[in-house]
């Protein structure tokens, strides 16, 4: 397994700091560009994907979506333009007023590969300076769980993808697991085996205690980055992360519609019909069961998603009725959609061509 140490200059203007990328994320292992069978579904939902406008967590997962299927040069440029647009206090591709903590962590995979492929320190030194921003000026609770936005004291449930798989990537595979663990504590309902959505520390309760169902989505295929991204050594956390994704799946699973897909609110079928759950989930349980911690028997689970899914996919390659941009309460289309359609058919392609 390739191990790289990459100096880091710390923000601020302190002392190199090194961290190694010895956790081997997805990209550093797989490689899927040589698909000899390209699909022109895929491509249609790519491009439609690339003319929407993104915001921080947008463009980290669309760039992560386009290193996985092998788009590597797309994914280097994505990177680029969110170094471009980093804030001063080191968060990655920010373009409005959202004061996101976490978000910006989305686009760490993406420039810490861009980096690596083309040698540039200055792409180095922005990976670094978020991954500053992440373990010594981000806002957190007392016990050092992240929160979700700047000036409001809430762990949301979308930062189980947005901060950790990035934490592991960078060499900070205890950070990533200790974050996971801390918002699983405050968010995992252990009677309906689903995750809440919002815990608002001020008010001591949930500000939303709906079990979204891209919220329960973003948990699954965080966990599951993750776990991809963990020193091969760290056997007990991998173990323990996949026991997490294995009963938030299961979760999901016992709410799912016939036609495959899922409810807004997982648990609540007077919310809209969603598309984007089915792709996250079929994302992880492709991507458990080629590595071996999930068991095959999801695999029925996530073909029958996978082919909902694909139907929802309209004649100009936007996947139709995910929850939708920009204010992600009604069915509509997002940068997100698109993308996880992208790392759902990569995963599906690794698992169905071990070779490749």
């Amino acid at each position: 397994m390739e191990r790289r140490v990459f100096l880091i200059k710390a923000a601020g203007g302190g002392a190199a700091a090194a961290f190694s990328l010895a956790a081997a994320p997805l990209w550093s292992r797989v490689q899927v560009s040589s698909n000899p069978e390209p699909d022109p579904l895929l491509e249609k939902v790519k491009r439609a994907m690339l003319t929407m406008q993104r915001d921080a967590w947008e463009q980290g997962v669309a760039a992560q979506a386009l290193l996985e299927i092998g788009e590597s040069d797309l994914a280097i440029l994505m990177a680029k333009e969110a170094v471009v647009r980093q804030t001063a206090d080191g968060r990655l591709g920010v373009i409005s007023c959202w004061d996101g903590v976490t978000d910006p962590a989305a686009n760490g995979e993406p420039v810490l590969y861009a980096a690596r492929t083309t040698g540039d320190p200055r792409l180095t030194e922005a990976a670094g300076r978020m991954r500053e921003y992440l373990l010594k000026r981000a806002p957190r609770r007392e016990d050092g769980t992240l929160y979700h936005v700047a000036g409001k004291q809430q762990v949301w449930v979308d930062s189980m993808y947005m901060a950790p798989p990035f934490l592991a990537a960078a060499g900070e595979p205890q950070e990533a697991v200790r974050q996971i663990e801390g918002m699983r504590r405050l968010l995992w309902d252990r009677e309906k085996k689903l995750f809440s959505h919002i815990w608002d520390e001020a008010q001591n309760d949930f500000f939303r205690k709906d079990c979204w169902g891209v919220g329960n989505g973003w948990a699954a295929a965080g966990m599951t980055r993750v776990i991809l991204a963990l020193p091969a050594n760290r056997t007990e956390d991998r173990a323990r992360l996949a026991r997490h994704v294995e009963e938030a799946i299961s979760g999901c699973l016992a709410h799912q519609r016939a036609d495959g897909l899922f409810y807004n609110v997982v648990d609540k079928p007077e919310t809209f019909v969603e598309t984007n759950l089915a792709q996250m989930l079929s994302y992880a349980i492709f991507s458990g069961v080629r590595e071996r911690w999930l068991p095959k028997a999801y695999l029925e689970d996530a073909r029958r998603m996978r082919e909902a899914v694909r139907r929802k996919v309209d004649d100009l390659g936007l996947v139709q009725d995910v929850c939708g941009s920009p204010n992600f309460e009604s069915p509509g289309t997002a940068t997100e959609g698109q993308a996880f359609f992208l790392l759902m058919e990569s995963a599906a392609r690794r698992l169905e061509s071990p070779a490749v």
